[in-house]
């Protein structure tokens, strides 16, 4: 059998690139531009919006038109040094190793730091790696790292070339060190010459670095807002993708999924996932399949479900339970009554909570519904065992 029908076509958890990527044309064609203007962007999106693999794309897409890119997680970074170290590796593995052919001319780069790196090959790969030690001065910490903020620009100079840094999970920089913002400010206010993309999952944290006037930060990049992907984009990469791996799916069963996940690109992904599991090679997925397949995705997210439920408060587990059975605004008195909420004091707190961790999302019209991918509906199909 072809690999690539044995294959499932859809990804979720990891990135979705490739053929399992879908649309975003109209974002991907903002970010080259933007990028290549040198202008900096911050991407907001919840979780599970498929941010890193928009970004992974346009990186792939800049680099074929020779612009240098080098991106750093801040998740992986709790410390100013590991920030270092992520850092170098980064500009000497994207950026430097291109600028300089030679081996020794695109290490030499990082010698005038104030704090040496210890360096390090790998046996396997030979690609180097980067270490700095803990217990330097502070002051000796920022220098290393206002360093090698400037590195790119300067070496992106040099060769007349374009460079961009991507920072994923931004809103890290505040627990790495509050005072790290205003230093990278001010490099990157002297860097026309790079354009730098800042993605980030925790809205509220990205909105008080981007949004308030008392951050260094504030004003300093084009705001770009991901949405769902609109269902009738999501028609087609399903009907092509079934197709492709010798299966097909009935139209019903595509608006049965798309009227569950209303384009939400994780969710979409991991129903589809599993409805092409359920479907035989040659055969077609109905309505039922996809009964079958949403069955399987709750027994799959039933962990991550049952630990959210936990460590919810009361409060905010009879509003959740209220936004299960009726997405809508439950200030009103009508709405509260209708599922026994509370005073309007207790459902601002407990729906700041939930907003804050993106599990309750306000929609345009401004009713809130449940924002997590399949939340409401383990809630409506567990509510009965599961302790309000």
């Amino acid at each position: 059998m072809n690999d690539a029908i044995d294959a499932n076509p859809f990804r979720y958890g990891a990135l979705a690139l490739d053929e399992a990527f879908t649309d975003r044309s109209g974002e991907i064609e903002e970010l080259i531009a933007d990028a290549k203007s040198g202008q900096d962007v911050v991407i907001f999106a919840p979780r599970r919006y498929g941010k890193t693999s928009l970004v992974w794309r346009v990186q792939q897409e800049l680099v074929a038109d020779g612009v240098l890119v080098a991106q750093v997680n801040l998740m992986t970074t709790p410390t100013k040094e590991k920030l270092a170290e992520k850092l170098a590796k980064a500009i000497h593995e994207e950026i430097a190793s291109i600028v300089y052919r030679a081996r020794e001319r695109a290490i030499a780069v990082f010698r005038g730091l104030r704090i040496a790196p210890t360096m390090t090959v790998d046996p396997n790969d030979a690609s180097l790696s980067f270490g700095f030690a803990a217990g330097h001065a502070p002051d000796d910490v920022d220098a290393t790292l206002e360093r090698l903020l400037q590195l790119p620009g300067e070496l992106g100079s040099e060769r007349g070339r374009r460079v961009v840094l991507i920072f994923d999970e931004f809103q890290e920089i505040v627990d790495i060190d509050p005072n790290l913002p205003k230093l990278m400010r001010s490099v990157f206010q002297e860097q026309p010459e790079v354009a730098h993309l800042y993605l980030g999952s925790k809205r509220h944290m990205m909105e008080g670095i981007f949004n308030d006037e008392n951050e260094p930060f504030w004003r300093s990049a084009k705001q770009l807002e991901l949405q769902v992907i609109p269902p009738e984009l999501f028609r087609d990469f399903i009907f092509e993708r079934f197709r492709a791996t010798g299966r097909s799916i009935s139209a019903a069963a595509v608006a049965a999924i798309l009227g569950l996940t209303h384009g939400h690109p994780y969710a979409t992904q991991e129903l589809c996932y599993f409805a092409w599991a359920e479907t035989a090679h040659g055969g077609e997925a109905g309505p039922e399949t996809v009964d079958v397949a949403l069955a399987g995705v709750l027994r799959s997210e039933h962990a991550h479900f049952s630990l959210l439920w936990e460590g919810l408060a009361a409060g905010q587990r009879l509003l959740i339970a209220a936004l299960a059975a009726e997405p809508g605004r439950p200030y009103r008195e009508d709405y509260r009554r209708r599922h026994n909420l509370r005073s309007a004091t207790a459902i601002q707190k407990a729906l700041g909570a939930l907003t804050r961790r993106d599990i309750v999302a306000k929609r345009p019209g401004g009713e809130y519904a449940i924002a997590e991918p399949f939340l409401a509906e383990w809630i409506e199909r567990n509510l009965d065992e599961v302790a309000l």
